[in-house]
């Protein structure tokens, strides 16, 4: 950058290769770690000014012009000797060295000055941008800006000192400029806009942070913010400098007016930074002895390598299953890897089973295979699409995906740019997909069927047995899958000959009629490999295909089989050897759609006794329950919910800590919430609620909350049917809880005074806890206060009667937020700080930090700004550790409430547009409602008050929407256009 003092590399100088030394803040300098006496700012000036002139001599008057300019002392160049004879016996020898009169620094590496080194990575960064790899360029520019720390230069006197001071918070801004406007090349322009708004408010004048800021808005769907922008700028510059906005940002504000579609989405999107691009490689392991196809191969190549957004579909006649569909695109996609060097996705869409994967599902997933930050990936369908196409664009990407239902499901998934493109399995021909290069798949012909065979079993054990593998291939129907299962029990068992194995189908599984007739082959496809099990491997393959998950890990897999999890691997890895159970990742096994199918009629059929069905349901059931009960524990100590589940019988799985804990939880979200579903049977529903309740943490962390809620809902009406008033009760308490966390204020109510009616009526006295607290802090959010207060301190008696001393604390704490809305705000830090003591009693950190996030409200109304911001802080660290992205999201919001009192409405704007884009998708339009009005109260303290409008308008909106009465205050302030 221009004006920027260069520091090129230095010769070495052995004896000091430990200093270091400091400029972009305090000018210091370490022996190693060790901080070294510098001396008098003077005598600091003197080292700053040395360590900038890149290792030149500095003349004395040079030097005495920098320290005092036109006004030296009278002893300036007395004073210049004795600093930097001082100086040289701090440093080591030859460091600071005498020559022509002047003085030098000779630093002892490129990077010994903080300076050298961000300037290295600078240039670094500048190389990786040109070359296109975005993520690169910006790591390296996020490391030389971590450099700084605080003003450069800092507290040096002198004009030379000032100079450089300025050259650099330029050069740091410029650079911060570059970094941002990467950010938005690469799709992270929500982000983006929490950073962009403090910086606006730092450098109000500085026009191109303010074209950034439009630009983020606008792909952030905020497209009126942005025209505010604009507006804001405008008048700034009109009032200020007399002057318009530059035509940049004039231009900006037409296309964003005319919405132009290549102002929507990033020129150049990459995934996000990492030390290298994200160049996913998911598909699945192609078969080493793949046989055959050659047409199809050769047609489905030449296609894929001449990709230029074509979509390629391989759909199987008549939905037989085991024809080879993804034998074949695996295979192909293998072969096509060096034509797409940027990575190749893959997703098994679970087409021919009851629940597809759902498309928002699977483009979640996508978008953090390639990078993209979980905060950054949007909730609905189609602006995850839409960031989708963006991510992929400019690059190369080939997209497996496997097990279609149909073409609806496919067309959101399908990159839809240059150079990508998309290799798709069906059981259906898509017909309706457009574009699509379809191949209709059919079974082998006799001659491919037998050099699969022969290459699995081997050619020695065949070239005699031509004839009877003839038969053997014949009686699979030619299916590639059957021929596989048959071929593989063959070459695992030395002392059988062809023969045998081909006798052994003509007694026990020719069904050649069914082989081809449809769904009916699939099934006398998979009798022959099942029929060659062992008892053991039978029953494990009968059992595992109960659970409705979309795999089974090996720990809940032994609890089903009731075996050791040493034999259970065992078992599981040898059917995977048959090809009838995949190993999905390292310790998790899944079936295919129609195998499963397949496994639960062999169960009913089979198994022996035939409650040996249920009794192994239950032991998954017990499993799921004993550890997710485990989780809570070690999440919430102390805590009696624990102590009220249903027993079980089956143990579940002990953790070291509580991350460990959380891991599990959220990696098995699924498939537990999948248990619960499947718990529908009156025997079970007591276990299942309790299940989702002690599985709380799924619905609060903003994780799988709608299928959490939704799950709930669908365990309430089956213990309804079944008259169970416990359970309903219970299930009522999760249902109730998920409106609340979403902002149904109102459904929350109806649910838990349900559940608190029911509770009552069962004696059960979880859910009369639990239903009067949830009661008490709904009423806080409705306006009821003294409603409020008579249910929580009806909680805080039930809680203390039944000895849960941590919900006791919780609703302490709500009792808290009552009193304090109710204007006594000593009795609601009383009340929040006895809370807070009771859960550090208890060693409850998760809980803990709900206390502290109820003490720092309660600080923040008594004018106690630096304790709240403390306790606040310390809320926000457990909630991010644990997280819990809404609860973070909301202590982030009550920190901007807390920055505002305090009078710092730059940083409140910060922490609003944080708390904003944690909060996307969970927490309710009402939560979202109260940051955009602490947001435009924010923006309206650091003179963006065109963008303030804007938010105070949507807030309004939504609180009308939602007759709340928060609408009030809305109307006042756009009625005042108030300034904080």
């Amino acid at each position: 950058m221009d004006g920027v003092p260069r520091v090129p590399k230095q010769r070495s100088a052995e004896e000091s290769a430990t200093l270091r030394f400091g400029v972009l803040g305090p000018v210091r300098a370490w022996r190693e770690e060790e901080p070294l006496a510098t001396g008098s700012p003077q005598q600091r000036a003197l080292l700053a000014a040395l360590l900038l002139r890149e290792g030149r001599t500095a003349t004395a008057s040079e030097l005495i012009d920098a320290l005092w300019g036109d006004e030296p002392p009278p002893r300036a160049l007395a004073a210049v000797r004795t600093y930097a004879s001082r100086l040289r016996k701090v440093l080591s020898a030859g460091v600071l060295v005498s020559e022509s009169g002047g003085y030098a620094v000779r630093l002892p590496g490129a990077r010994s000055l903080d300076l050298a080194a961000a300037q290295e990575l600078a240039a670094e960064a500048e190389k990786a941008k040109n070359s296109g790899d975005l993520c690169r360029a910006r790591q390296l520019l996020n490391e030389a800006l971590a450099l700084w720390d605080g003003e450069p230069l800092a507290n040096i006197p002198g004009p030379y000192a000032e100079t450089q001071r300025t050259r650099l918070e330029e050069w740091r801004l410029q650079l911060l400029e570059s970094r941002l406007d990467m950010d938005l090349e690469q799709g992270c322009h929500a982000e983006a806009v929490s950073e962009l708004t403090a910086l606006t408010a730092a450098h109000p004048l500085r026009e191109r942070l303010r074209e950034l800021l439009m630009l983020a808005l606008y792909r952030s769907g905020r497209q009126a913010e942005a025209l505010a922008v604009y507006a804001d700028t405008r008048r700034l510059l009109a009032d200020e400098l007399g002057v318009d906005p530059r035509p940049g940002l004039k231009e900006l504000q037409q296309r964003i007016l005319q919405a132009d579609p290549n102002l929507a989405e990033p020129s150049a999107p990459a995934p996000e930074p990492s030390a290298t691009p994200v160049r996913p490689a998911q598909l699945p392991a192609t078969v080493p002895d793949f046989t055959g196809r050659s047409a199809f191969v050769a047609e489905l190549s030449e296609v894929l390598a001449s990709a230029e957004g074509r979509v390629m579909a391989v759909s199987a006649l008549a939905g037989i299953g085991g024809v080879g569909k993804t034998t074949l695109a695996v295979h192909v996609a293998h072969q096509a890897r060096s034509a797409f060097p940027d990575g190749q996705l893959y997703v098994d869409l679970q087409g021919a089973g009851p629940r597809a994967a759902e498309p928002e599902t699977v483009l979640g997933s996508f978008l953090r295979a390639l990078g993209t930050a979980d905060s950054a990936i949007p909730d609905s369908l189609e602006e995850r699409a839409a960031l989708y196409r963006s991510v992929l664009d400019g690059r190369r990407v080939l997209v497996l995906l496997d097990n279609a239902k149909d073409a609806a499901q496919v067309r959101p998934l399908l990159p839809g740019t240059e150079g990508c493109a998309a290799l798709v399995t069906s059981r259906v021909r898509m017909v309706d997909l457009a574009g699509a290069h379809l191949v209709d798949l059919d079974v082998m012909s006799p001659d491919e069927a037998l050099a699969l065979f022969t290459r699995i079993v081997g050619e020695e054990r065949v070239v005699s047995e031509r004839e009877a593998a003839l038969d053997v291939v014949a009686a699979c129907g030619f299916l590639p899958l059957a021929i596989r299962i048959a071929a593989s029990r063959l070459a695992a068992r030395r002392t059988w000959t062809v023969s045998v194995l081909a006798a052994k189908l003509a007694d026990k599984r020719r069904r050649l009629d069914e082989l081809q007739a449809g769904d009916l082959a699939v099934k006398a496809t998979f009798e022959l490999g099942y029929g060659q099990l062992e008892p053991a491997q039978a029953r494990a393959f009968r059992l595992l295909g109960l659970a409705e998950g979309p795999d089974i890990s090996l720990a809940a897999s032994a609890a089903v089989l009731d075996l050791p999890v040493g034999e259970t691997e065992d078992l599981l890895e040898s059917l995977v050897d048959t090809s009838l159970l995949e190993s999905a990742a390292p310790g998790r096994y899944r079936y295919h759609d129609l195998v499963r199918l397949y496994a639960r009629a062999c169960a009913e059929r089979d198994e022996q006794p035939p409650s040996e069905q249920e009794a192994a349901f239950s032991r998954l059931l017990d499993f799921y329950l004993a550890t997710a009960a485990g989780v809570y524990a070690i999440e919430r100590p102390g805590d009696r919910l624990v102590d009220h589940l249903e027993a079980v019988s089956h143990p579940g799985m002990v953790f070291e800590n509580r991350h460990q804990a959380q891991d599990w939880l959220y990696a098995e979200a699924i498939c537990l919430l999948a248990c619960v579903r499947q718990s529908t049977a009156p025997h079970h529903l007591r276990r299942a609620v309790d299940l989702l309740w002690a599985a709380v943490d799924l619905t609060e962390s903003g994780t799988n909350s709608r299928e959490y809620v939704a799950t709930g809902v669908s365990i309430r009406a089956a213990a309804r049917t079944a008259g169970d008033q416990r359970a309903e009760a219970r299930a009522l308490v999760t249902v109730a809880n998920g409106h609340h966390l979403t902002g149904r204020f109102e459904l929350a109510n109806v649910e838990a005074t349900e559940a608190l009616s029911l509770a009552d009526a069962a004696g059960d006295p979880l859910p009369q806890c639990w239903a009067s607290n949830m009661l008490g802090i709904i009423a806080l959010y409705q306006g009821h206060f003294e409603e409020g207060e008579k249910h929580l301190t009806r909680a805080i008696d039930s809680f203390r009667s039944c000895g849960d001393r941590p919900g006791e604390a919780s609703a302490l704490c709500n009792l808290s937020r009552i009193r304090l809305a109710m204007g006594h705000t000593t009795s609601a830090v009383s009340l929040a700080q006895q809370g807070t003591d009771m859960y550090d009693d208890m060693g409850h950190a998760l809980k803990g930090a709900n206390g502290r996030y109820a003490l720092g409200l309660a600080l923040t109304q008594c004018g106690q700004y630096k304790h709240a911001a403390e306790r606040l802080e310390e809320a926000l660290s457990v909630f991010r550790d644990s997280r819990m992205r809404l609860w973070e999201g909301m202590t982030l919001f009550r920190l901007a409430e807390l920055d505002l009192a305090a009078g710092r409405p730059a940083q409140a704007a910060s922490n609003a547009e944080t708390a904003l884009t944690l909060l996307r998708g969970i927490g309710g339009d009402w939560r979202r409602g109260n940051v955009l009005t602490v947001l435009g109260r924010a923006l309206s303290g650091i003179g963006q008050s065109g963008r303030a409008r804007v938010c105070w308008q949507e807030a309004l909106e939504i609180f009308e929407a939602l007759k709340a009465v928060e609408a009030e205050e809305v109307r006042a302030l756009l009625a005042s256009r108030a300034i904080v």
